[in-house]
């Protein structure tokens, strides 16, 4: 019986972790969608998809110093480990480098694009 509820809390804990891992990840609105594949380095190329505001296709950007990408899971990633032509949403600074990266996951790739 003990066993049966150290079990049952066991998976609780993991499904808790999961759900809050699902439900702290925060996309802000103004992050532009686009195709980003990397270069080499801190370089990135960007291409803009459908609903977003950046009218070039295919630049070639510089991370910021201090730039995150994180996965579906809200994990941090290299820049080498991006997959090439990996859907995102991004932050640019004033001076155009990219300051924050979130990978699609298929749920939030299946939303539209928030307008600003």
């Amino acid at each position: 019986m003990r066993r049966r509820l150290a079990i049952a809390l066991l998976l609780a804990s993991a499904a808790g972790v999961a759900l809050a891992q699902v439900i702290l990840r925060t996309i802000p609105d103004d992050a532009k969608r686009g195709l980003m594949s990397h270069v080499q380095g801190m370089t990135v190329v960007i291409t803009p998809v459908e609903g977003t505001n950046f009218n070039v296709v295919g630049v070639e950007v510089d991370l910021a110093a201090g730039a995150q990408i994180r996965d579906g899971r809200n994990m941090v990633v290299v820049p080498s480990a991006v997959p090439p032509n990996t859907l995102v949403r991004y932050q640019l600074n004033p001076d155009g480098t990219v300051r924050r990266v979130w990978i699609l996951s298929p749920a939030e790739a299946a939303q539209p694009v928030p307008t600003n």
